[in-house]
């Protein structure tokens, strides 16, 4: 109880904690597009539910590594070596998400490309991703993106309780933001392609941080917000030349 008072009078806690809030809000971002861009492929009725199922697990994975962070830590531990480059169960965990994350992007734009994909989707109900489908595809890459909030959470503070609020934080904004976010890729056809875009780049950075390339997530993040506002432009040139064709007409 003691230990808790100090922390709470402390500046430097609550400095601590306003800078983690930030950093996991901003690192599920990556999480939150992946679950939007899923759950948007599954039936109406259960879109909502399997959002909110997926954003659940992503908060217990983070609960859950949080209690045993002295084993989460030695996740960074070298434990094989191949072709001179160490790699950790982390890095393992990063390079196999990333893959994944990869693979599914580029199915996924190759199917939107693809006429005969496209119209056999639009004519078959069954070719709907199944819901238990989803809902393990969402945890897969809950785990991938938990075990780095976690490590990075580390890596900023040693106080605990400063970890369990930012990460419960961060997912309630998850959990918040979600639904806007998914109605507005749904309602945005051309932002699924960009979303899935940035999917893509996302997989790479993990396969690179995987091979111990540091990529810098300021850089990361700063493209994608680039050219959500550039996308954002171009819907807002869109919706005005509909407006002045239908003003002419």
């Amino acid at each position: 109880m003691e230990y808790l008072l100090q922390l709470a009078v402390s500046p430097t806690a609550w400095i601590a904690l306003a800078t983690l809030i930030i950093m996991e809000i901003v690192l599920g971002i990556d999480n939150l597009i992946f679950i939007s861009i899923l759950t948007n492929k599954l039936p109406a009725q259960f879109r909502t539910k399997a959002r909110r199922i997926g954003i659940g697990m992503a908060l217990i994975l983070r609960l859950g590594l949080l209690s045993t962070i002295a084993y989460i830590v030695q996740l960074t531990a070298p434990v094989i070596e191949l072709f001179g480059q160490a790699f950790s169960w982390k890095d393992m965990i990063l390079i196999a998400g990333g893959l994944f994350l990869v693979w599914k992007a580029t199915t996924e734009i190759h199917h939107s490309m693809d006429p005969e994909a496209k119209e056999a989707e639009d004519s078959s109900a069954s070719v709907s991703l199944g819901f238990a489908a989803a809902i393990g595809q969402i945890l897969m890459l809950d785990m991938v993106f938990s075990i780095d909030s976690i490590i990075t959470a580390v890596g900023m503070t040693e106080h605990l309780p400063i970890m369990v609020v930012a990460v419960v934080v961060a997912v309630l904004v998850m959990l918040l933001a979600s639904e806007p976010l998914a109605k507005f890729i749904h309602d945005n056809p051309t932002v699924v392609m960009l979303a899935l875009g940035f999917l893509i780049m996302i997989g790479m950075t993990l396969i690179a941080e995987g091979f111990g390339a540091h990529v810098p997530k300021g850089y990361v993040y700063a493209a994608m917000a680039f050219s959500a506002v550039i996308e954002g432009l171009n819907m807002l040139a869109r919706r005005a030349r509909h407006k002045r064709q239908l003003a002419e007409a």
